[in-house]
């Protein structure tokens, strides 16, 4: 049977908001730092903003605020704009030798003549609270305890805590990248409740992949194209989740066009749909990545 999410109805999709779903994953975090700090451990989240981007600056700040609500010590470099790898090196190297930080994580992206997956790879993926160092990857792919991609784990959760059965349907995942395509195909493949799909990844590089998204009982945007997913893409009454997207300035153009939910049975909305997620899982990294070195 159905769940009641992805009723189609005549009019719209039923939409699938995140802050319900990082609202619960942050409710279980606070119990966990709760009981960090009554055993005597602070948890920590590090973070390291390179130069004066206004809106990453922005971002630390939110990053920097939950942290507080939650119980969270968050230190924090802010290197100028001409900072050298090597100094950004050095700042990643004291954050790791230090045993009071638990988590790390690097405001993406940096000034152009640094290397950003240079600088991840130095983190000790213990601490990698992106769940991006390639040990971490690696650990994803062999079914591994480890810290998982934020985004990707957050649009597993919202499938799950909306009723969506993923469990032996064919899911689309538009989009290949490191961050959100590869990493979701892997998880949403694994043998879990919550997973055990039929994947398959597609990309721009497809000339006829409308052909793959059509046939999708859920169907996952990850390309970071603005619009790329119309109606003519999604079959009727599908599941449409928007991970992808793009920003011209502050605003946000997500690849699946509002009109789509028109077709779909259950859809992210243009708003608040995969992003609350994708914080939430930053803090179950870090809490987890606290727990995991004070045993």
């Amino acid at each position: 049977m159905p769940s009641t999410a992805e009723t189609t109805t005549t009019h719209a999709a039923t939409l699938l908001p995140g802050q319900p779903v990082a609202d619960a994953v942050l409710a279980d975090v606070a119990v966990r730092v709760a009981r960090l700090r009554d055993a005597g451990v602070v948890p920590a989240l590090a973070t390291v903003l390179v130069g004066d981007d206004d809106a990453s600056a922005g971002y630390i700040g939110i990053k920097q605020r939950q942290a507080a609500g939650l119980g969270f010590a968050s230190p924090h470099r802010h290197l100028p704009a001409d900072a050298t790898q090597e100094q950004l090196h050095e700042v990643i190297a004291a954050f790791n030798a230090d045993p009071a930080v638990h988590g790390i994580l690097v405001q993406y992206p940096v000034p152009g003549h640094l290397d950003y997956d240079a600088a991840l790879q130095r983190i000790d993926p213990d601490k990698d609270v992106d769940g991006m160092h390639p040990l971490n990857l690696g650990r994803l792919a062999l079914g591994l305890p480890g810290p998982v991609p934020c985004t990707p784990a957050g649009i597993e959760a919202l499938l799950a805590h909306h009723g969506i059965p993923v469990s032996g349907r064919e899911v689309v995942i538009l989009g290949r990248g490191a961050t959100l395509g590869r990493p979701l195909a892997t998880l949403l493949a694994q043998k879990r409740p919550t997973a055990n799909a039929a994947v398959t990844v597609v990309h721009t590089g497809v000339a006829d992949w409308p052909r793959y998204t059509r046939r999708a009982d859920i169907l996952i945007a990850a390309a970071g194209v603005p619009g790329i997913i119309q109606p003519e893409h999604v079959k009727p009454g599908a599941v449409v989740i928007g991970g992808g997207v793009r920003y011209a300035g502050r605003r946000l153009l997500p690849d699946v066009d509002e009109t789509c939910a028109a077709v779909a049975g259950a859809i992210t909305p243009r708003v608040g749909g995969v992003g609350p997620t994708t914080v939430a899982m930053l803090f179950r990294n870090a809490v987890a990545a606290a727990e995991r070195q004070v045993g």
